[in-house]
């Protein structure tokens, strides 16, 4: 008389997390980020954040800016990627140049990430190549996973 949950179809489920986030999307405020951790969408750079044993690393996607120019900060457990892109090989807006579509982003940029309680905020290393700002970030050494040899 009564189907068991068991034997219901794991597709449908799927389709009502589907049908969710297609509601929050056609609801949501453009532009606004969906929760207090994610940013919104087309936000400059694009980083990607993850760890390791000894660190936590951070990968931000940030081609066409000057390395020198490029702030790198950590205040209370938190990195901010500040600095300014410049548009360079746009069309120049003082010959009256139409512009059909503009797709790089320019302007002033600070992005902020926060980061474990058991990173070394004295062990920061930070280099720029290819269009990528890699942020480097040791764990404490109290944090560390630690073997002890029983007597």
């Amino acid at each position: 008389m009564y189907e068991s949950m068991l034997s219901f179809p794991g597709a449908v489920f799927g389709d009502f997390e589907r049908l969710r986030r297609e509601l929050n999307e056609a609801l949501a405020p453009t532009g606004l980020p969906s929760s207090i951790r994610s940013v919104a969408p087309g936000s400059f750079p694009a980083v990607n954040v993850g760890n390791t044993p000894g660190s936590v690393e951070v990968y931000a996607f940030a081609p066409g800016i000057d390395a020198s120019k490029i702030e790198v900060s950590i205040d209370r457990g938190v990195l901010t990627l500040a600095g300014e892109r410049r548009l360079t090989g746009a069309p120049d807006e003082q010959k009256k140049t139409s512009v059909y579509g503009r797709e790089r982003i320019s302007g002033a940029f600070r992005r902020a990430i926060s980061l474990p309680d058991d990173v070394d905020v004295d062990q920061v290393q930070a280099s720029y190549r290819d269009g990528v700002l890699r942020v480097s970030i040791a764990r404490k050494a109290s944090a560390q996973p630690r073997r002890i040899t029983v007597q």
